[in-house]
């Protein structure tokens, strides 16, 4: 079971080692089982551009690219693949919904996890899980609150929020499908290594 842990990266261009581009790139030639492009402080227009030349890179080394925030851009750039916060998940129509092989939501309790399955999500990321930086001053939600929300539904979740090498296996023991990743795939250089040790640790 502990091999199945999937690797996926949420894309920062702010915290990027280097160029994003070329910071994606690496990140997408390490292997990951996907990368969702949430960079939710650009407008739709900017959003879509980027979204076009990361979609070149995962087309190159075979990840799925997930879009976030505007299901439009996903739309016109023929992805089929989205992730939303659970508000504007919810204000989608059925017949908007359709045009998605995968939806995943954003949840923060098991009430919102619920809601989210009943409304016709396909995965779910909950957190934050651990302490992490991304969220000062939050305190993390924890183990037992991602084996609750794994417990509460029958699609994939995967755990975000301050995931490392060393805490990724105790999420996938309490029921996480895979962990999401930030900061630590935008901010090192060694990407390939770093993925390696979560391999690692998962592994057997």
């Amino acid at each position: 079971i502990m091999s199945m842990c999937r690797i996926i990266c949420v894309t920062s261009r702010r915290l990027a080692a280097e160029n994003f581009l070329k910071q994606t790139e690496r990140v997408a030639a390490a292997g990951v089982q996907g990368i969702i492009l949430r960079e939710k402080d650009l407008q739709e227009d900017a959003y879509e551009r980027l979204a076009e030349e990361v979609q070149r890179i995962c087309a190159k080394y075979g990840v799925p690219l997930i879009l976030h925030t505007y299901p439009g851009a996903a739309v016109r750039l023929g992805i089929s693949r989205l992730h939303l916060p659970l508000r504007v998940f919810l204000g989608l129509k059925t017949e908007e919904k359709k045009k998605y092989e995968v939806l995943g939501v954003s949840v923060h309790s098991v009430e919102e996890a619920l809601e989210a399955e009943a409304a016709g999500a396909s995965c779910l990321t909950a957190g934050h899980i651990f302490a992490t930086g991304c969220k000062a001053g939050l305190a993390p939600r924890g183990l037992p609150f991602l084996r609750e929300v794994c417990g509460s539904v029958q699609i994939p979740v995967y755990a975000i929020g301050g995931i490392s090498p060393g805490n990724a296996a105790s999420c996938i023991r309490a029921g996480a499908a895979g962990v999401c990743l930030m900061s630590s795939l935008m901010e090192t250089e060694q990407v390939e290594e770093y993925i390696g040790r979560f391999r690692d640790a998962t592994a057997g």
